[in-house]
């Protein structure tokens, strides 16, 4: 487990919103959305992290009380690949010119004074969700793009920001576009399947038949220990359904295992540990010459050694 931040002149933030940053969604947005336009000293590509710095500014300029990014690197060696080999099998590694932004994208969020978190073995959901645990009490907001995050809604966070669409996702919100409440998305994917994560589904079993069950059983496990329940049901082809459901059973308690996020991960970190103590700014104006992004340099300036403010009331 690697959790890293740089620390300097203190600011008063202590009333601003508590952000947790889906980095690699982001990162990931950034190397295929901008064109090749940036150059590092050592000839790699930029965009991604000229994108990703630009966007954390953004976020530091909201004045936040407490941050921290996860970042993914635990493709192939996480915990779930133990239980199921082909979780996330269709997903290739980076090549080296994407791991190298990557990094710099995680060194650049350290140097300006943001908690950072990474691990071989857990994923940046579970890293979030372990965060949001942390934070529980200040009501943290997720910055993700990730259906799979909505769980944390019932887990403390206030809500899910799509932050290029300014777009929030809440409870009523989850429960609108899926059916199902937030807690219950492990046991949705655990039925219709996640293709993205390489998740199985049932068969035969989309999104508006499983939100149907799911309004009546609190969980598969409830699902699956009453078929008697399920073949009574007034759903289409519910005798039908019920066999299905026995024949898929062990499938469908791993794919639950799969989806839901561990809230566990030693990350070594309390609450204080991920207060926002702005970093002196000559070295992310280093960083900025180095990743050939120097045109981010005054917006460094500018956003690490603002003075006192109140935070910004549009999260």
């Amino acid at each position: 487990m690697r959790g890293g931040v740089s620390r300097g002149v203190t600011t008063d933030n202590s009333e601003g919103p508590a952000l947790l940053v889906d980095a690699s969604v982001y990162i990931f947005r950034y190397y295929f959305a901008l064109p090749p336009n940036w150059e590092s000293r050592s000839g790699y590509s930029t965009e991604a992290v000229y994108g990703f710095t630009n966007f954390l500014l953004d976020l530091l300029q909201r004045r936040p009380s407490h941050i921290a990014c996860a970042f993914d690197e635990s493709l192939g060696s996480c915990f779930r690949n133990a239980l199921y080999p082909d979780y996330k099998c269709s997903r290739a590694l980076p090549d080296e010119a994407l791991a190298f932004q990557l990094a710099a994208c995680r060194t650049m969020a350290e140097a300006l004074g943001i908690a950072s978190f990474a691990s071989e073995r857990y994923e940046a959901d579970d890293i979030l969700a372990t965060l949001t645990r942390v934070l529980k009490g200040r009501g943290p907001i997720i910055i993700t793009r990730d259906k799979d995050l909505g769980q944390l809604l019932e887990r403390g966070a206030v809500s899910l920001w799509d932050f290029a669409a300014d777009r929030h996702t809440d409870p009523d919100a989850v429960r609108a576009r899926f059916g199902v409440q937030p807690a219950q998305i492990p046991d949705y994917l655990a039925l219709v399947g996640d293709s993205s994560d390489d998740i199985p589904g049932v068969p035969g079993i989309g999104p508006k038949t499983a939100a149907a069950l799911l309004q009546t059983f609190d969980s598969v496990e409830a699902l699956l220990a009453d078929p008697a329940a399920v073949a009574g049901l007034a759903i289409r082809g519910a005798r039908g359904l019920a066999g299905k459901l026995g024949e898929y059973a062990e499938q469908i308690r791993l794919a639950k295992q799969l989806a839901s996020l561990e809230e566990g991960v030693p990350l070594g970190v309390e609450a204080d540990g991920l207060r926002w103590v702005a970093s002196e700014p000559e070295l992310a104006r280093a960083l900025a010459d180095e990743f050939g992004i120097g045109g981010l340099k005054s917006k460094i300036e500018r956003v690490l050694t603002m003075q006192a403010a109140p935070p910004a009331e549009d999260v």
